[in-house]
């Protein structure tokens, strides 16, 4: 499993490399490894690597990660990044350290309903659609304000930005991450100082993201190779 330390050394460094051009600090950015589909051994190497972020898009998944006795390190983090149903949130209510994808208000309120069992305040970020692909899930961009004021009246959940996936097509993604920017700006003077994190960027674009003021890259294939659905 060297490769994945000597990937994520290359990754961190790549980061830090786009932080100084963006006029950034790197650590105003913080990486989440992409691990779906990746089995746990390719986990605890990222771990022993120094990794502590790791985004999962399944619940069952994420869910046997978490009971693994092999990857129980106090100081991981692990990341909700796929669509969440309204019904598995309460798989994920006591595991999880940030849903990436809020795509409505009655998702926020389902989470509350299982956070406020183990008196949890679960952070959470609203999924946007900003290419306007059909095959994306998210808000569009005008309907933000409205469910981002609808979440910030649910109890035992705390919003906490926004996250996106860009286009396939890069000479797109630059206007897309601004735009995300500019939406983030919006909600943080709306709403005040607790409306911070923007996540977006992955392998392929990252650098982009980070110019464009993203506090969270998400990236899997740079750090573990393509996909295994070995789990």
């Amino acid at each position: 499993m060297n490769h994945i330390a000597e990937n994520l050394n290359q990754i961190r460094a790549e980061i830090a490399e786009a932080c100084i051009r963006a006029g950034r600090q790197p650590e105003e950015v913080k990486l989440i490894a992409v691990s779906k589909t990746k089995p746990a051994p390719d986990v605890k190497a990222a771990i022993d690597a120094g990794q502590t972020r790791f985004g999962e898009n399944y619940v069952q998944e994420l869910t046997e990660k978490w009971n693994n006795h092999e990857l129980a390190t106090p100081n991981i983090e692990w990341h909700f990044i796929g669509h969440l149903q309204s019904n598995k949130a309460k798989f994920i209510a006591e595991k999880i350290s940030l849903v990436h994808t809020v795509d409505k208000a009655s998702l926020a309120v389902e989470l509350s309903k299982h956070a406020a069992k183990p008196g949890r305040t679960i952070p959470v970020l609203l999924e946007v659609n900003i290419s306007g692909e059909d095959s994306k899930y998210g808000l569009r961009p005008a309907d933000v304000m409205r469910e981002a004021d609808a979440v910030m009246r649910v109890p035992n959940v705390e919003l906490k930005g926004l996250m996106t996936i860009a286009s396939p097509e890069r000479e797109k993604v630059k206007t897309q991450f601004h735009a995300m920017q500019k939406l983030l700006a919006e909600l943080h003077q709306h709403f005040g100082a607790g409306i911070t994190e923007l996540s977006m960027g992955m392998s392929g674009d990252f650098d982009l993201a980070i110019e464009s003021g993203a506090t969270y890259i998400r990236i899997g294939t740079a750090i573990f190779g393509a996909r295994s659905f070995n789990i």
